[in-house]
C-alpha cells in the first residue's frame, strides 16, 4: 500500500495574523469488520477568519470528515485541529459540546427542525442553553429571522414552510446566537434549483454582513462558485487549492 506525501506546513509569514482554523498532519482512521478506512491522512490545511471556503470533491473523498473534525464532532486518529486559540481535539466531551454552542454554527443538508416547534421555537433552541432573559432570546430570534427574511413566518410550523423556507430557518438558528464558525453540509442537497440558488445568496449575503468564518461542503461547482476560496480533496488529500471562478446565481 502507497501512502501520500505529507504536504509541507505553510511558511509562517513575519508580522501575519495567524489562521484561524489550523488543521495539522491530520489523519482520520475508521475501524471496520474488514480493511480499516482512512478518509484523511496527513493532511496540513489553514484557514484565516472571515474565509468563505468550499470544500469539493468526490463521495470519500474525506470532505465531510474535515468539516466534522473542524467542528469537534469527530476526533482525529493523529494530528492536531485548532479553531482560535481552542485546540478543539484536545477537549473534553462535555468542554467540545460547551465550545461548540458558544462558537459553532450549523446548517446541514436535512433541516433537522423539531416539526412540534414555529419557526421562531426551532431558531430559539441554541439560546436554551445560555444564560439569557427570554427578552433577550426573543430580540435574538427576530433578529436572526429578519437576517433570512422570514419574519412574517415566525409562528408557523416546519410543514407550512416549503423546504428553502425550511432551510433559511435551519441557517437563521445557527446564526442565532452569533457564531465565529459557520459550518454547512451540502446546504442545497435537498432543495429544487431555484431554491438552492436563493439558499446560496443567502448564505453569500450573510457572509457578507456578519463577517463569520464559513466553511461549506459542496459537490455543485454553482454553490463553489458563491465562495471566495475552493478547496478540491481526492483520497485524504488537498488535490487543489484556489480562489473561487464566480459563478452567477440568477436573482
Amino acid at each position: 500500500m502507497t501512502h501520500p506525501v505529507p504536504s509541507a506546513p505553510p511558511v509562517a509569514v513575519p508580522g501575519a495574523a495567524p489562521p484561524f482554523i489550523e488543521v495539522r498532519r491530520v489523519t482520520k482512521t475508521f475501524p471496520t469488520k474488514g480493511e480499516d478506512v482512512t478518509p484523511l491522512e496527513h493532511l496540513d490545511l489553514s484557514i484565516a477568519r472571515g474565509q468563505f471556503v468550499a470544500l469539493m470533491g468526490p463521495s470519500g473523498s474525506g470532505k465531510t470528515t474535515l468539516l466534522n473534525l473542524i467542528a469537534g464532532i469527530d476526533r482525529p486518529t493523529a494530528g492536531t485541529v485548532r479553531v482560535g486559540p481552542t485546540e478543539v481535539s484536545a477537549l473534553t466531551t462535555r468542554a467540545l459540546a460547551r465550545w461548540r454552542n458558544r462558537h459553532v454554527g450549523f446548517v446541514f443538508q436535512q433541516y433537522n427542525l423539531i416539526p412540534v416547534l414555529t419557526a421562531a421555537e426551532n431558531v430559539e433552541m441554541p439560546l436554551l442553553l445560555m444564560r439569557l432573559s427570554r427578552a433577550e432570546r426573543a430580540r435574538k430570534v427576530a433578529v436572526a429571522l429578519d437576517a433570512v427574511g422570514l419574519s412574517d413566518r415566525a409562528t408557523h410550523l416546519p410543514r407550512q414552510l416549503s423546504g428553502g423556507q425550511q432551510q433559511r430557518v435551519a441557517v437563521a438558528r445557527a446564526i442565532v446566537a452569533g457564531p465565529e464558525l459557520l459550518l454547512a453540509d451540502e446546504p442545497t442537497g435537498n432543495l429544487d434549483a431555484q431554491a438552492a440558488q436563493s439558499i446560496l445568496r443567502l448564505l453569500a449575503a450573510l457572509h457578507e454582513r456578519f463577517g463569520q468564518t464559513l466553511v461549506m461542503v459542496t459537490h455543485d461547482p454553482r454553490a463553489a462558485g458563491v465562495a471566495g476560496r475552493v478547496i478540491h480533496l481526492d483520497k485524504g488529500r488537498i488535490e487543489a487549492d484556489e480562489a473561487a471562478r464566480p459563478v452567477e446565481v440568477s436573482p
